[in-house]
């Protein structure tokens, strides 16, 4: 038994497939032979879709927009970098393990 190649398919298609299982109108079996996928891949296209949709009424202003920065904790996070560079630095130096300063 050979096995299919593995196909690629569009987000419309995809989205075609989980509009059918949510309405309910048929089972999930009816509805990947008429389309021709596997049962599992309709569950997680139904399941994909379910979890993105808030996101299709959002308006531009939850989550689709960039999370906000803590610019505190990044430079708490680089002063505790360069304190390390700083120290294994020295430590090679007198090491004699780095010849050339910066």
């Amino acid at each position: 038994m050979s096995r299919r190649p593995r196909r690629n398919h569009s987000p419309a298609f995809k989205a075609k497939v989980a509009i059918a299982a949510i309405k309910g109108e048929r089972t999930i079996a009816q509805i990947a032979e008429q389309f021709d996928v596997h049962p599992n891949q309709v569950t997680t296209w139904k399941a994909q879709l379910e979890g993105g949709a808030p996101d299709v009424f959002d308006n531009g202003t939850g989550s689709a927009r960039e999370p906000r920065v803590d610019v505190k904790a990044r430079h708490a996070k680089i002063g505790e970098l360069t304190l390390e560079n700083d120290f294994l630095e020295g430590a090679l130096s007198k090491a004699g393990l780095l010849n050339a300063k910066r």
